[in-house]
């Protein structure tokens, strides 16, 4: 077991755990990784049964971020998928595609429900909630009430456990991107670019994604071998027992671990952890200060489990995964393994699917047998139409505490108390979901962890500006916030009537007070024809101020008109664009769940 001080100690094996420990072998400082878990990967693992392959979720492999994309190349290489995206949303016993298209909606909803979506989506444009402080709030200023109540408010309470009116909207704001104007259209001028290449498109506008041939788990487990062989060690198995540190020097010395029953103390220079930060301030010893450790205890986590059903039939339905908002079942998602890789069934004259139920640790749900949560599946996907009890043949069960971090009315207080704290710190950082108490995604969690690793090297990142963005790097964007809010301003009308009334005024003026010093026998013949359109205009001093009047009226007229036109123009193509890039997240914003 290394026991050296220069190591760094790493709390946790999922995407952010393991990402630093292979950063940190590639620049040959060696880590000590502690896992509790007797298998790598976190949620994004992959389960193994019977040879049947299953996610606990579905893990896309899409990113906007170079290093990330980089480092699943350099694992995997060429053991990735390129995959079609279709998914449906199940409601009123009946299937939605989304973004929604017309007819599907308008068949499925009903012409009278559809007109009440559509004036609620105008009404919630007009008369918008001052305040966004909560997901309903939020949501329904986006969408309307009326598509809120439809399509947001039962999943999002199913999925959460508690009243949408209770959820921050910072949430949602991290979850639904691509609602910036400036990002919609920035967007599409890259798109017409760069022929819509994937690493410029807005991430909730995929249709496609890669995804590893046996599923992300295999990432994982790749990763903590190469780390392993690169003079590191991955223990699995081996749970945080307590987090040395020093009140004085505001450092921690070590990580107390416990690990086939017995306790071993692990040194190192710098720690990083992507723990629960509930369970991190927990574990200090010498204990925290009283008020942070109570902002530790308030903070929440929804917990998870899958029902993997084993079918004996090779075809079910064509999406790779189906959201459910029905309140007569209580599954929430439908995943479709073959759909996602045909190499996760061993058989191909059969199917695997998991069903994704959202629970708290210890209620009914999550304390339910394994066999009963089978036949509760069997019997829900029978109710939904998706399958026939009697072709399930075998079922897995696989719970996961603390998969998603609330965002409930306290969360936001209390994480500010807990990283006052932790700032002081020197030599810790935190990483990934659980670790930041922050809904990130795979690859932004897996950037945390990247510059946690420049952070050791000498850097000086802020780990939490990751995510708060589309792009963590602002300033590398291809066309700046500022060049395009100068291109798409808005023209002032008066201001450019004036100037080029006076500018054409002023020509015909001069021009006219020229010729009539220049002289000779015909003076300005060309000149005289404005006569002909500006009555009582000759080459004279007086027809020059006469021509002053009518050039100034006619430039102010047409400097007037050209600016209304463009700003027209303007406005309904940022407006139009705006409005797509909302429908278009509405598709990926379930995908967060």
């Amino acid at each position: 077991m290394p026991n050296d001080n220069n190591k760094v100690v790493i709390i946790g094996a999922g995407p952010a755990g393991l990402t630093a420990a292979y950063q940190l072998s590639k620049v040959g400082r060696e880590s000590v990784v502690i896992e509790k878990d007797r298998v790598v990967g976190g949620i994004s693992r992959t389960v193994n049964y019977k040879n049947y392959l299953f996610d606990i979720g579905g893990h896309r492999f899409f990113t906007k971020i170079k290093e990330v994309e980089d480092m699943w190349k350099e694992v995997l290489e060429d053991d990735f998928l390129r995959r079609s995206r279709m998914s449906r949303i199940y409601y009123n016993k009946k299937f939605f595609h989304y973004p929604l298209r017309p007819l599907n909606a308008l068949t499925g909803l009903g012409i009278c429900n559809s007109a009440m979506i559509l004036f609620s989506y105008f009404y919630s444009h007009l008369f918008p909630y001052n305040q966004e402080e909560t997901f309903e709030q939020w949501v329904s200023n986006r969408f309307g009430r009326r598509l809120y109540n439809t399509f947001f408010k039962t999943y999002t309470e199913k999925v959460w456990g508690i009243p949408c009116s209770e959820i921050r909207a910072e949430w949602a704001a991290q979850r639904i991107k691509g609602l910036s104007l400036m990002s919609a259209v920035r967007n599409a001028l890259i798109n017409q670019n760069r022929s819509g290449k994937g690493h410029d498109v807005i991430k909730t506008l995929i249709d496609s994604f890669e995804y590893p041939r046996l599923g992300p788990g295999m990432l994982w487990d790749t990763v903590a071998r190469m780390v392993n062989n690169n003079g590191s060690e991955v223990c699995l198995g081996a749970e945080v027992d307590g987090i040395l540190w020093n009140k004085e020097s505001q450092r921690i010395d070590a990580v107390e671990m416990l690990r086939n029953g017995q306790n071993k103390i692990i040194r190192g220079s710098d720690f990083i952890s992507s723990m629960p930060v509930r369970e991190l301030i927990q574990k200090f010893r010498p204990a925290v200060p009283e008020d942070v450790l109570q902002a530790a205890n308030t903070l929440s986590y929804r917990d998870f489990l899958t029902v993997a059903l084993i079918v004996n039939k090779p075809e079910l339905f064509p999406d790779n995964w189906i959201y459910v908002h029905d309140p007569d079942v209580k599954v929430g998602r439908v995943q479709n393994f073959k759909n996602w890789s045909p190499y996760m069934v061993p058989d191909e004259r059969k199917s695997c699917v998991g069903l994704e139920y959202f629970c708290f640790e210890g209620d009914e749900l999550w304390s339910a047998s394994d066999d009963d949560l089978i036949e509760l599946g069997k019997r829900e996907m029978e109710q939904l139409g998706l399958l026939k009890s009697s072709d399930v043949e075998d079922g897995s069960v696989v719970r996961m505490k603390k998969a998603y971090p609330s965002y409930d009315s306290k969360y936001k207080d209390m994480l500010a108390v807990i990283r006052k704290f932790l700032d002081g710190i020197k030599n810790l950082q935190l990483v990934g979901r659980n670790g930041m108490h922050r809904y990130n995604n795979q690859d932004h969690s897996m950037l945390t962890a990247m510059l946690a690793v420049e952070n050791i090297q000498g850097a000086h990142h802020d780990l939490w500006k990751v995510n708060e963005e589309q792009e963590y790097h602002e300033e590398q964007k291809v066309i700046s916030d500022e060049v395009m809010i100068k291109t798409f301003a808005r023209i002032d009308k008066l201001g450019l009537a004036t100037a080029l009334g006076t500018v054409s005024g002023a020509l015909i003026f001069i021009a006219t007070l020229w010729l009539i010093i220049k002289g000779g026998e015909v003076v300005g013949p060309r000149l005289q024809l404005l006569g002909q359109y500006f009555i009582g205009y000759t080459v004279t001093v007086k027809g020059a101020f006469i021509g002053l009047g009518y050039g100034f009226g006619w430039g102010f007229l047409v400097g007037w008109m050209f600016a209304y036109l463009r700003n027209l123009i303007i406005a309904s193509y940022l407006y139009g664009m705006k409005k797509k890039a909302e429908m278009l997240s509405f598709r990926d914003f379930l995908d967060h769940f």
